[in-house]
């Protein structure tokens, strides 16, 4: 460590030699004494000087990140819960350019209930801390005015804006209006409704909002059958339309085991510079949230790094404090009295893999926005991914890819199929007959094309691609190699072999195959352009064999063009037996008019 710092940061040795082994924030500066990254750390020590001991090592992007510091600051804290939670307050508030960046600018709003005599609930986007109670954030607002039109359905209450004091009501200051004629309110302000059965409304709507709705459903039930006993039927039928009302809402809830009560879930998809991720709340059986964020890597983060950050955002936004938390995988950090869990079977694994699905239809979602906002959007995204797949120093903009087309030798050709920005050009397709090569020898013939091509291009100073892929192994590209070697090419693009069984990437000089993602973006592109080009091949091949076996004598004849010739060839599979033909059989072949000329032709030449 001490020859990258002396070479790099000797002013900063002291510091990094001085850090405590205790859990923490630590910021990075530079020279301008802005802050440019905020980090957490079990051991401050530890995880500091791992930026500096291998320099060499580390990615390309922390290297950049590691040489702009000046200067190291760090908070020392007593959990790693409190430096998770100080790393994401100091991340919102600064927003570092190498830290992680949350796509999220919405402002979701929460259902407040007031802090006042007799209190209004109400839907807001403005948190107040004046001792009302919040409930939220809502990413789907559908959901919360749904809480909102339940809970003025089962306990009517105040919506003015009156100072409902004891003083002001003895006082008679107030009269009830519209709303509690027609039902709505029951009328505490001329003393209708006590403060008591208001609160008890109240503390019911609250484990409503919070997704206890068995606890309501219980209390109610219970209030029911005690007006039942009593004879009260009138109440009790009253009462049991809030119960129905509330059985409605439930039924329309995403429902769960009803075992599994107050759980997060959470789950993950990286993709290239994005990372997105699902946030459901659990509680009582029933999904009360769901929302998910996009992040913009920096750094090359993995997905566990992003997840931490995710899950400490989310539950601070949400002011969540569910005990358990379901995740795809296990991160490296500890919650006291949070229990991680990752499911193999059973009805949390299904929660977490409805996360998943949620989580992916969000990706696709925003994929699908950002295309229609630029539409170039998702051709860098791909290139990107393809140059960063298969080792290369620029993108592939430009990618051409040979495929041969031979049956025993017969009618020897083989095409090009280009892509631009990931996506076909037909104008630059190219269909070659094999000119050098006799009988079927695949890598023969294979750098007899590559070198037409690219002696052609560089004869006429057209530009060349930044990737070749040839439809074959180690033969193939060897043979391709070759002649990029003869007009002194090899080297100055990356080219690359694709053997069919296994999908394997072979490169120049590399005995060993590289295996891509079989889900991959990369991949699926090669084997589209590898099936392409088999395809344009094969279709040039039928077509040659098709020309060769037609008759020159029949084309002779006015009015029968290449498919008559073809149709006749096929039934009577010589030019002899159409000439010994019938008019009736010709016509029944290739129509009246036709026919009557073919068999005019054949009995008018002479014998």
């Amino acid at each position: 460590m001490v020859n990258s710092l002396n070479k790099y940061f000797s002013h900063l040795e002291s510091i990094v030699r001085n850090l405590p082994h205790k859990p923490g924030v630590y910021q990075y500066f530079d020279d301008k004494n802005k802050i440019i990254y905020v980090g957490k750390a079990k051991n401050l020590k530890k995880r500091v000087s791992s930026y500096f001991a291998k320099i060499n090592s580390i990615s390309g992007k922390v290297q950049m990140l590691v040489r702009k510091i000046a200067d190291i600051k760090y908070i020392v804290v007593e959990t790693e819960q409190d430096a998770l939670l100080l790393e994401n307050n100091l991340i919102k508030k600064y927003q570092p350019h190498y830290n992680v960046a949350l796509k999220d600018d919405k402002t979701f709003p929460w259902i407040c209930i007031k802090n006042e005599p007799f209190p209004r609930i109400f839907p807001t986007r403005h948190v107040i801390r004046d001792g009302s109670a919040y409930f939220g954030p809502y990413a789907n607002v559908r959901l919360m005015h749904t809480l909102l039109e339940l809970s003025r359905q089962l306990y009517p209450l105040r919506n003015c804006s009156l100072l409902l004091t004891d003083k002001n009501i003895q006082a008679k200051k107030f009269k009830v209006c519209l709303e509690f004629h027609i039902g709505n309110c029951k009328g505490p302000c001329e003393s209708h409704q006590t403060a008591e059965d208001y609160n008890n409304s109240i503390a019911a709507i609250k484990e409503i909002i919070k997704g206890n709705i068995t606890t309501v459903a219980k209390q109610l039930r219970e209030l029911m059958m005690h007006y039942a006993d009593i004879q009260e039927f009138e109440k009790a039928h009253f009462v049991k339309e809030k119960l129905a009302l509330l059985d409605k809402y439930q039924s329309k809830s995403t429902v769960v085991s009803p075992s599994i009560n107050n759980v997060d879930v959470f789950s993950i998809i990286a993709s290239g510079s994005h990372a997105y991720v699902n946030f459901m709340k659990v509680m009582n059986g029933a999904i009360i949230q769901v929302h998910t964020i996009e992040m913009i890597k920096k750094l090359d983060e993995s997905p566990e790094e992003l997840l931490e950050i995710a899950i400490t955002e989310i539950r601070q936004r949400f002011e969540s404090v569910s005990p358990e938390i379901i995740l795809p995988f296990l991160v490296d950090f500890n919650i006291p009295g949070i229990i991680f869990t990752v499911p193999k079977i059973g009805d949390k694994k299904k929660l977490l893999e409805l996360s998943e699905r949620n989580v992916k239809y969000y990706q696709l979602e925003r994929e699908k926005q950002k295309e229609l906002v630029d539409p170039e959007h998702k051709s860098r995204r791909i290139l990107d991914t393809m140059m960063k797949d298969l080792r290369m120093t620029e993108l592939p903009a430009h990618i051409e890819c040979f495929d041969n087309s031979n049956i025993q030798g017969d009618s020897p050709v083989a095409a090009m199929v280009c892509f631009k920005n990931a996506r076909p050009d037909k104008s630059e397709y190219r269909h070659f007959n094999i000119k050098t090569v006799e009988g079927p020898n695949d890598f023969a013939s294979m750098e007899e094309i590559i070198f037409r091509r690219y002696k052609r291009l560089m004869d006429e100073k057209k530009p060349l691609p930044q990737l070749i892929i040839v439809d074959g192994g180690k033969g193939q590209l060897s043979a391709a190699l070759k002649s990029l070697h003869a007009i002194g090419l090899a080297g100055k693009m990356t080219i690359i072999g694709i053997a069919k069984k296994l999908e394997e990437i072979y490169y120049p000089n590399d005995s060993l195959p590289m295996y891509l993602d079989k889900k991959s973006e990369t991949l699926r592109i090669i084997q589209q352009m590898r099936d392409e080009a088999h395809r344009f091949g094969i279709t040039h091949h039928r077509r040659r064999r098709e020309k060769a076996a037609m008759s020159p004598q029949l084309m002779e004849i006015a009015g029968i063009g290449p498919n008559i010739n073809q149709k006749l060839l096929w039934k009577f599979k010589s030019v002899k037996n159409i000439k010994l033909a019938s008019l009736e059989d010709l016509q029944a072949v290739i129509g009246k008019a036709k026919g009557k000329l073919v068999h005019a032709y054949f009995n008018t030449l002479p014998q």
